[in-house]
């Protein structure tokens, strides 16, 4: 580490993801729970902002409400993007009503998940099934709309934050790898700690390659058996959900420590967002919460560490 990295301040915000309580994809593992109730234990556990889920409201002016009366923020949203289908003009006009919500409650990311063809929704189709584009000049065009869907974004303050994700068309590290190589700087990537690992690569590695372009970072541990048996026993994602592959921060395999220090020596500054798919019944919300919440805090903490204003 370098003097200058050293003492460069290491702005970032730490949030979570609802999902821990309640799964969008999922209702039976924690529907039933209130969104007061996850906001509320996110405050107190030391959250500083949530990213939205289906139980938030959709109206920009009541989002900001509720979220002052908990004293969060904010962090962004998940967007189901269809441009491997559509074009970028279809997009836009898809996308406004969701960018008017993050952008009027100052978010500075759109979190952008491709689910056309995707099978992660998909409670019977295993994983190997995922869609790949047929070729270089599929996927050349598809970051062309993409380019532009991000310029789009930019011109309302708010940067598109591809998503790679299990059972879509980019998953793996070579898919990530074109992915950047086929899309301007108009397009961050979302390191996605947990995805990387699960989608065969090794996080830091991926994270090394790529750090310049990342705008925003989901914190995901992984149980390598249960990403073992995914694949083994041919299993669909939701089927490696519900087995418990995924786990918070300081559960599991992955060094956060490592991936923490690289972020801080490049001088990433932004969130870093706990978002780990489990059953409550089994991995109780609270109490994984905070675990997920110490891990990043002491390594934050760690090192020269301010809140961002």
């Amino acid at each position: 580490m370098t003097d200058q990295a050293a003492t460069r301040p290491f702005e970032v915000k730490i949030g979570i993801n609802p999902i821990g309580w309640s799964n969008d994809d999922l209702p039976a593992l924690g529907g039933e729970t209130p969104l007061a109730t996850a906001l509320a234990e996110g405050r107190a556990i030391g959250y500083q902002g949530f990213e939205l889920g289906n139980k938030f409201p959709r109206e920009p002016a009541a989002l900001r409400v509720l979220m002052a009366a908990y004293g969060l923020e904010v962090v962004s949203g998940w967007y189901s993007g269809r441009l491997a289908q559509r074009s970028v003009e279809e997009e836009i006009a898809a996308v406004a009503p969701h960018l008017r919500l993050l952008a009027e409650n100052g978010c500075a990311v759109m979190v952008y998940g491709e689910v056309a063809d995707a099978i992660q929704g998909e409670p019977s189709v295993p994983l190997y099934k995922r869609p790949r584009f047929r070729d270089d000049d599929a996927f050349k065009r598809y970051g062309e709309r993409l380019t532009a869907f991000g310029r789009h974004l930019l011109r309302h303050g708010v940067r598109l934050a591809y998503h790679h994700h299990m059972g879509a068309y980019v998953e793996s590290p070579g898919d990530i790898d074109r992915l950047m190589a086929r899309t301007g700087q108009e397009v961050g990537l979302l390191f996605d700690s947990g995805h990387a690992y699960f989608g065969g690569g090794d996080p830091l590695a991926i994270l090394d390659r790529h750090i310049d372009r990342v705008c925003h970072v989901h914190c995901k541990d992984v149980r390598p058996a249960m990403v073992r048996h995914a694949f083994n026993r041919q299993w669909s994602f939701l089927d490696a959900v519900l087995n418990g592959v995924f786990t918070v921060p300081g559960d599991g395999a992955i060094d956060f420590a490592a991936i923490v220090e690289r972020l801080r020596a490049h001088g990433y500054r932004g969130w870093l967002v706990v978002e780990a798919e489990q059953d409550p019944a089994v991995a109780p919300s609270y109490a994984y919460a905070a675990k997920g919440y110490r891990t990043l805090r002491a390594l934050v903490d760690g090192s020269p560490y301010r809140e961002v204003a």
